[in-house]
């Protein structure tokens, strides 16, 4: 699974995402493109089943491209924990998504596998997507 292999500190506020994505929303890799079309937290947990799903769709051919990266971490309590005493330890690390974000980007495969494979790809994460091709895209 992805993590950082440093961060400057251990622990994040949860903030908010709101807003639509600053940059990464157009295909700069692949002729094929998942992207976001609602705000989410999507976990390195479900970036790794969705980008298992598409390989194992696609039959390894071709080539994917994971655009999004997992920095912030999540801290939690153990079970039955009484309130107060500081915050928890970090348990997993999440990707802050905004609308437009492009996620996964794919090339070498055909329109329909590649189709197919972001369907199987979204159902593994918690934000909703849609499929984008370089022609729809408007550029390149």
């Amino acid at each position: 699974m992805l993590s950082p292999k440093r961060t400057k500190y251990r622990k994040a506020h949860k903030g908010r995402i709101h807003g639509n994505a600053k940059g990464g929303t157009t295909l700069a890799f692949g002729g094929y493109g998942l992207k976001a079309i609602g705000p989410g937290r999507v976990n390195a947990r479900e970036i790794e089943a969705a980008r298992r799903a598409i390989t194992r769709e696609m039959k390894r051919a071709g080539r994917v491209w994971i655009r999004i990266f997992p920095d912030v971490p999540v801290s939690s309590k153990p079970t039955e924990v009484r309130m107060g005493k500081g915050k928890g330890s970090p348990e997993y690390w999440m990707c802050r998504v905004k609308p437009g974000r492009i996620m996964f980007e794919v090339d070498g495969v055909p329109e329909a596998v590649a189709k197919n494979a972001f369907a199987l790809g979204a159902a593994k994460l918690s934000v909703r997507t849609k499929v984008v091709t370089r022609l729809g895209e408007g550029g390149h």
